[in-house]
């Protein structure tokens, strides 16, 4: 899965911004769940109920032949805290992002 054009403009719409030197605002509680449970059992949940596509399954150089991890991708987070919520093993941590560089929507 894979950040498509829709994802994108969104966004870019939120005028969500992240400074590159701000701490990472998504952890995981455990790197090995995504994959053993997430993955295994709900077939990869995060891909679909992020609407910003922030989280992805990669391929794990390190693991072996067809292993995979999660890849999280921050900056595109939105901070919407949808992962926060919905993550089945409720594993992600979602902490508010310094600087104050969260959604910006002016038409509201």
């Amino acid at each position: 899965h894979r950040v498509d054009r829709r994802q994108r403009q969104m966004c870019k719409e939120t005028g969500t911004n992240h400074e590159e030197n701000q701490p990472v605002h998504l952890t995981l509680k455990d790197d090995a769940v995504p994959v053993a449970i997430n993955l295994g059992k709900f077939d990869g949940p995060e891909v679909l109920f992020c609407p910003a596509g922030v989280y992805e399954y990669v391929d794990d150089d390190a693991g072996g032949a067809d292993s995979k991890k999660l890849q999280i991708n921050a900056q595109n987070c939105v901070h919407c805290k949808t992962c926060d919520i919905k993550d089945p093993t409720q594993n992600i941590n979602w902490v508010v992002p310094e600087g104050g560089g969260g959604p910006n929507y002016p038409n509201m």
